[in-house]
This record gives structure tokens, C-alpha cells and sequence, in this order.
């Protein structure tokens, strides 16, 4: 039985978001973020330091993924594989991620053992243990995740390893963000140990400590372990900008594993925490996320070209945890019955709509809803990493935390027609790129072939 139709005035929040938030920074340029929240006796500490997969320098690709995995291989006072050790015998859980402009570690673990993982994890950022032997294991181990994941697998990184390479203009944002692999065996001892003073270093980084802890007992121990540690030198950020785009872009690749074809489109989206931001997120959740979507109810429902589509804005996270340039994408594989232009007609028919009929409030009000509730799922986790991950992003890029208790308000100020304008400026034909996959051994004898300044 379906719910009853939403109103404007449903949507008013019966309580915001409001998460405690305390910002502030160390001498040495550390930003810090306190999350205090007593219901659960477990602790969560995230470091999130400002080095990604599109920010490495240009003769170090991989790099930035390279020192994800040499983070976990030993400090000055906990060797290789005590670190793990530390936190799973706590009953913690531990990770490390690179994304697109921070690479980050995070714990989980009883409240109790703050202090200890405080210690660990200013240990490593005091002292790093890069030795040969550990650089030359973990090339190996980088390597071998870019085979396994992307060279010999169907469908590798597609779509958000390659079209990114094809979408934009700006080598920092069109590189293979996995790396060269020459790259990665290159590097050098000295290369490693340079890259670290660069970039692990506390004025490129931000700790956030959210969970069941006292506050001013967690500063004494933040200054005691962090506050010696030389705050490194400021290093610029590239410039990573797009020029807006003008001209659909095509391309085609041949993957010799794929059982049959896929597609994927992209479009580049508006800045963050613009308004047309937060209405482009409305726009992605009446698109294409979940059954309800019109793409979904079209494409696969409705015509069958598809089992799933699936895709949005930044493949690795979410909205709001990147900075700079960034894609909003829809993928799909389909049967070779099937043929690019009817998918791309279908497709074009949503596309049009929603940039030509403004949306019903009736449906924004419910795409909100939706957006509240994965908001509040996202930081209301026992775990706190969907917490941790917000505040960081909002410190490291924006220096303001507490931009989380205004994402309800941002996304409650959206109208049909800021809805439509959005739709009309950035779903442009000339602002999307098409990347076809071609298995190697069926391929559409009607479809056009890549205009020839596509092919990388």
C-alpha cells in the first residue's frame, strides 16, 4: 500500500541533525574535530590526510595508494603487524581507504583504549617505518590489487577508473588514478621517504575523535602525542579545475573479459555546497537511485534493456566527501540484442523530462525524505565511520565541521523550478561523455565508432 502523498509541510523536520561538534587546531597546524556522544562505550579515530588518487604528483602515480598500504606495515614503537594486533584484540575494527583527495585510517573500538590508539596512530605519523624491504613487499601487493581488480577482471574499474580519463580535461583529474605500474616500481626508498615528509605530516592532516569519551582528558592526550610532531611544510594543492565542458564527448574501449556490452554516461556536476549542488543530489535521487527512480522504472521495468542501473555522484563516497571537480554517472550492462542508440534514446526521454517538466513537490518531498533518512543512517552507525567521514571532509576541505548540522536546511531550500534550472545547465548533451565497453567478441554491427579525438 503506498504512502499518502507528501506535503510541504510534512517536510519539517521534527529535530534536525544536531551533532555536537568541537573544532580547533594544534601549533602544529593538526586540525581537530570532537565528537562527543556517551550512548555507546565504543570510540572512533579518524585520520584523514590531504593527499588522494587525483591530487599525487604527476611522476608519482599510485603513489597515494602506494602509502595507504605502507601505513599499516610498522612505526618506530609498533612493529609490522602490531598495529592490527593493537586494535582486533580490543575487538576493534581497523581500515584504510584512498579516495579521489584524502587518503584515510580509521579504528573502532572499545572507548576505554582511547588513549592507546591516540598513541598508535601519532606514532606512525611520527615515524613511519619505510625500509626497502617494506617499500618492495607493498609494491608488489599494490600491483597485484591492480591486476586482480582491473586488468583481470570483467568490467575492471568501469566505469569510475575510465571515465573520469575521458570525461575530463585536466591530467589531475584524467589520469589512471590507480597508477602506472612503472610508476610504482620505480619508486625509490628516497622518492617514499620524501613523499611522506610531504604529505603525512599535521598541517596537511585532520584527526576526528567521535564516540564515548571526556573531552578535556582527550585534549591533554591530543596535545601530548600530536603536539610534538613537526608540523611539516604547507604544501599547495594543484590546480585541479575543469573548463566547462561544451561538446558530447564519445569513446569506446574493448575488454576482452566482458560477457556483453556495457555503457556508462557522465556528466560534470555543480561546485559543492552550491545551492544547485544540493539540487543535483534531488536530482540523482529521482534519477537513478533505487527502484523508484524513473531510469530504473524505464530502462529496466518498463523496456528491459537492463537488469540494473546504477551510478551517481562520486563513485567513491558520497556528495559531499571529495573536493573539486566531480562526475555524476550512470552505468549498465546490457545484452548485445540491445544497441546503444535505443538505450541512449530512452535514456535522453528521462534526461529531457526532468530538464524540460518541472518535478511535482510531491516527489521532491519524498527524494528528500529519502536523503534525510540515508543522512541520518550514514552518522548514526555504532561504528561512527559515516560520522568520522563527514566531519573530516567538511575540516580538511571547508575548515568547518559543522557544516553537517546544515545539510538538512540546504537540501529543505530546493524548489521544483531551482530543480529544473539545475537539470537544464548541467544535463546538457555537451556537458556528458558516452563510454561504451565492447566485448571482444561481440561487438554491435550498427554502432558508430568513437569519433576519433575520443580514443586515449
Amino acid at each position: 500500500m503506498g504512502a499518502p502523498p507528501a506535503t510541504a509541510k510534512d517536510e519539517t523536520p521534527v529535530a534536525a541533525l544536531n551533532v555536537p561538534v568541537e573544532y580547533y587546531k594544534l601549533d602544529n597546524g593538526l586540525r581537530v574535530v570532537l565528537s562527543a556522544d556517551h550512548s555507546v562505550p565504543l570510540a572512533t579515530i579518524g585520520i584523514y590526510y590531504n593527499i588522494g588518487f587525483r591530487i599525487e604528483p604527476k611522476d608519482r602515480t599510485g603513489f597515494a595508494h602506494l602509502f595507504e598500504h605502507l601505513m599499516f606495515q610498522g612505526s618506530k614503537n609498533l612493529a609490522k603487524g602490531q598495529f592490527f594486533k593493537l586494535v582486533q584484540g580490543l575487538g576493534g575494527t581497523l581500515n584504510g581507504s584512498t579516495r579521489f583527495d584524502f587518503t584515510n585510517y580509521y579504528e573502532a573500538f572499545p572507548s576505554n583504549a582511547l588513549e592507546s590508539m591516540l598513541w598508535a596512530e601519532a606514532d606512525r605519523m611520527r615515524s613511519l617505518d619505510i625500509t626497502q624491504e617494506n617499500l618492495a613487499n607493498q609494491q608488489g601487493v599494490v600491483k597485484e590489487e591492480v591486476k586482480v581488480n582491473v586488468l583481470n577482471r570483467p568490467y575492471g574499474g568501469f566505469p569510475w577508473l575510465q571515465l573520469p580519463q575521458y570525461a575530463n580535461t585536466n591530467w589531475y583529474n584524467a589520469h589512471n588514478f590507480y597508477g602506472d605500474l612503472q610508476h610504482i616500481d620505480a619508486a625509490t626508498l628516497d622518492d617514499a621517504r620524501a613523499f611522506f615528509k610531504t604529505y603525512y605530516v599535521p598541517s596537511n592532516a585532520v584527526l576526528v575523535v567521535a564516540g564515548d569519551f571526556e573531552t578535556a582528558q582527550t585534549k591533554k592526550w591530543i596535545e601530548q602525542y600530536f603536539g610534538k610532531i613537526p608540523r611539516g611544510a604547507v604544501t599547495p594543492l594543484p590546480d585541479i579545475a575543469e573548463p566547462r565542458q561544451t561538446k558530447e564527448k564519445r569513446a569506446s574501449i574493448t575488454d576482452a573479459l566482458a560477457p556483453r556490452p556495457a555503457l556508462a554516461v557522465g556528466y560534470h556536476v555543480p561546485p559543492r555546497w552550491t545551492p544547485e549542488h544540493f539540487a543535483f543530489g534531488l536530482i540523482d535521487e529521482l534519477l537513478l537511485q533505487g527502484q523508484s527512480s524513473r531510469l530504473h522504472q524505464d530502462l529496466v521495468q518498463k523496456r528491459g534493456y537492463t537488469d540494473s542501473v546504477s551510478g551517481g555522484i562520486n563513485l567513491l563516497g558520497n556528495m559531499f566527501n571529495y573536493s573539486g571537480p566531480m562526475l555524476w554517472s550512470a552505468s549498465l550492462i546490457h545484452d548485445p540484442t540491445t544497441t546503444t542508440d535505443q538505450i541512449l534514446s530512452a535514456f535522453d526521454e528521462n534526461i529531457e523530462r526532468i530538464r524540460t517538466e518541472p518535478v511535482t513537490q510531491t516527489e521532491l518531498d519524498r527524494a528528500r525524505r529519502t536523503i534525510r533518512s540515508q543522512l541520518y543512517d550514514l552518522v548514526g552507525s555504532s561504528t561512527r565511520l559515516g560520522l568520522v567521514d563527514l566531519l573530516a571532509c567538511f575540516a580538511l576541505f571547508d575548515d568547518d565541521p559543522a557544516r553537517i548540522n546544515r545539510i538538512e536546511a540546504e537540501f529543505a531550500k530546493v524548489t521544483p523550478d531551482l530543480v529544473k534550472k539545475t537539470a537544464q545547465e548541467y544535463l546538457r548533451r555537451d556537458n556528458r561523455t558516452v563510454l561504451l565497453v565492447e566485448p571482444a567478441r561481440s561487438v554491435e554491427p550498427d554502432r558508430p565508432a568513437a569519433p576519433a579525438e575520443a580514443a586515449k
